[in-house]
């Protein structure tokens, strides 16, 4: 009998890996505790897979050969959690998917600047004419594409869920952009934390490459516990790299052969902020690595539009600029984008809460930020960590009143920017959908 390959989760990454499990000969189960979209249903059932929803029935669960979760399925699920103690085999998606394709791979994982970052490399090499796809964290299903696209390399973005469940994953090239405190509250402890982003690196030997950044301090520790096997290449805005990258001069500078040096002019980069230079230098390393031109390397990262919800451009208004930067769920996403700022500010803020220390984002602040506006329904600790550094700190409920409130107390000059250091889910489906509100309302003004 054909091995069961049940799968937990009935979204993108599920139903693509549905699709892989029956192309490679498994018999397939997918259960979803709540409702199948009717397109992932459609799907599911022309590949010929069987199907529920609704709950998880713990009886052919408990009966898979292989089981793939969502990576929004903790460890501690009752239906994972029995199937640990019966000791049957729990994999990613992205280990499934990685099993079944010779193509070339290329990860980047990190707390902040990973889609940026993983959305750089994709355009450089597809403007390299470079047969590749999108996966992981964004764009299609991985496992999808394997069954269906033959792609002669992957750029994948890997969260630290996707990466938990990977055991014999072999990345080409892994990038970690930095390590800040982040989904803590899964991972207990920070040590926790930097071992789940230091997996993108296992199993990696002198013939593959790992690329990081120098100046993070978490990522320096997590580079002395795990000491990887890769061959190494850093970036830094401030300081040279022996084999990496570098700015000066208003360039980047690129040495990955320890020969030569090649410049990459910075001037028509489209877009801004010092994350942003951080993502083009990896973006820029992993190119090089694979041979893309300086040119198109360049030519590249000029005409390479950011995307949704990070630091998005969203309309003007009586000479108000909106910005929609929704991503930012964590302090350091929204010192970033506050750091990019050259405009006076008003700041909309707030959501649920993950255990936020503001006390880094105070001297920005004080610097950049006229008044706050709270988007969430507990905004008691932004009260108390910014009141004696704004003038105004004002509680909405919802995108259109606080887009409306902005609209009102903005200046001609003044920018305003959605970037919530918060989760979505008190008031949100989820952060797109706080991001497409938000441009509604500015649309609407």
């Amino acid at each position: 009998m054909k091995p069961l390959l049940v799968i937990l989760g009935a979204g993108e990454s599920g139903t693509g890996t549905a699709v892989l499990g029956m192309a490679q000969g498994f018999r397939v189960w997918v259960s979803d505790k709540g409702q199948i979209a009717d397109r992932y249903k459609r799907e599911i059932e022309t590949c010929g897979a069987e199907w529920e929803e609704g709950q998880h029935s713990m009886e052919k669960v408990l009966a898979a050969d292989v089981l793939v979760k969502s990576p929004g399925i903790p460890d501690t699920a009752v239906p994972v959690a029995a199937a640990i103690q019966k000791g049957i085999a729990i994999l990613s998606e992205i280990e499934f998917a990685a099993r079944y394709t010779d193509a070339l791979l290329i990860g980047i994982t990190g707390t902040n600047g990973k889609t940026t970052t993983t959305s750089l490399i994709y355009h450089i090499l597809k403007q390299a004419e470079w047969n590749v796809g999108l996966g992981g964290n964004i764009g299609q299903s991985f496992a999808r594409q394997v069954a269906h696209e033959q792609h002669d390399a992957y750029v994948l973005e890997l969260s630290s869920f996707q990466l938990d469940n990977c055991y014999d994953l072999r990345l080409d090239i892994a990038v970690l952009t930095n390590i800040t405190p982040d989904h803590l509250e899964r991972y207990g402890s920070m040590a926790a934390y930097r071992a789940s982003k230091m997996r993108i690196t296992q199993n990696q030997g002198p013939e593959q490459a790992f690329i990081y950044c120098a100046d993070d301090a978490e990522t320096s520790l997590a580079l002395s516990e795990f000491k990887p096997k890769a061959k190494t290449y850093s970036f830094s805005p401030r300081n040279q790299a022996r084999l990496g990258a570098w700015i000066a001069d208003g360039c980047i500078q690129l040495n990955t052969d320890n020969k030569h040096t090649t410049q990459i002019d910075m001037k028509d980069f489209t877009i801004r902020g010092q994350h942003n230079q951080n993502n083009s230098m990896a973006a820029a390393i992993v190119a090089q690595l694979v041979d893309v031109r300086k040119d198109s390397i360049r030519e590249s990262l000029s005409h390479f539009e950011n995307i949704e919800h990070r630091l998005e451009p969203c309309g003007k208004f009586k000479g108000i600029e909106f910005i929609n930067d929704s991503k930012a769920t964590n302090i350091n996403s929204a010192w970033y984008a506050l750091e990019s700022m050259d405009k006076p500010v008003i700041w909309i803020a707030g959501g649920v809460d993950k255990g936020n220390n503001y006390e880094d984002l105070k001297p920005l602040v004080r610097q950049k930020v006229k008044m706050i506006i709270c988007l969430g329904m507990e905004n008691i600790k932004i009260h108390h960590a910014f009141q004696s550094d704004v003038d105004m700190i004002i509680n909405t409920m919802s995108a259109k009143e606080a887009v409306h409130v902005a609209s009102r107390l903005a200046s001609s000059g003044d920018a305003v920017l959605l970037s919530p250091a918060c989760a979505s889910f008190d008031l949100f489906d989820n952060y797109e959908d706080r991001g497409r509100q938000f441009k509604e309302a500015v649309r609407n003004l």
